[in-house]
């Protein structure tokens, strides 16, 4: 049975740093995109940033280029999202998605219907 479950968010000043992390079981890494998903109350659910399967390929949405980064550990199961430089429009919660299809076996999507598996989301909140 596939599980997704994000974790490592909170409540952190402007300008600070999270680091998310999305463990997932029932299934192998190696054969499934990532991707990371974030959503603001009254909001659309938006992708940030997104690896493909082959871990090769790599994107990030225009307003989290530079501040965010993304990577993967094949061997713990996870992908993990550096977010620094924090400002208080990255405030929602996170949702990491996987999906296992052979399209983006080398490249990735940032849009949301592109995924089947989703874990229950993380929230991160950016605030003085």
């Amino acid at each position: 049975q596939l599980q997704i479950v994000e974790s490592g968010g909170g409540l952190v000043q402007p300008g600070g740093s999270l680091r998310l992390s999305c463990v997932v079981s029932g299934f192998t890494l190696d054969n499934y995109a990532i991707g990371w998903f974030r959503q603001a109350p009254g909001e659309e659910r938006e992708g940030v940033s997104c690896i493909s399967s082959n871990g090769n390929t790599i994107y990030y949405a225009e307003s989290v280029k530079g501040r965010f980064t993304s990577t993967r550990d094949s061997a713990k199961n996870t992908v993990y999202l550096q977010m620094n430089s924090l400002k208080p429009e990255d405030t929602g919660i996170y949702y990491c998605a996987a999906s296992a299809t052979p399209l983006m076996s080398r490249l990735c999507v940032l849009y949301p219907s592109g995924y089947d598996n989703w874990g229950q989301g993380t929230q991160v909140t950016v605030s003085s």
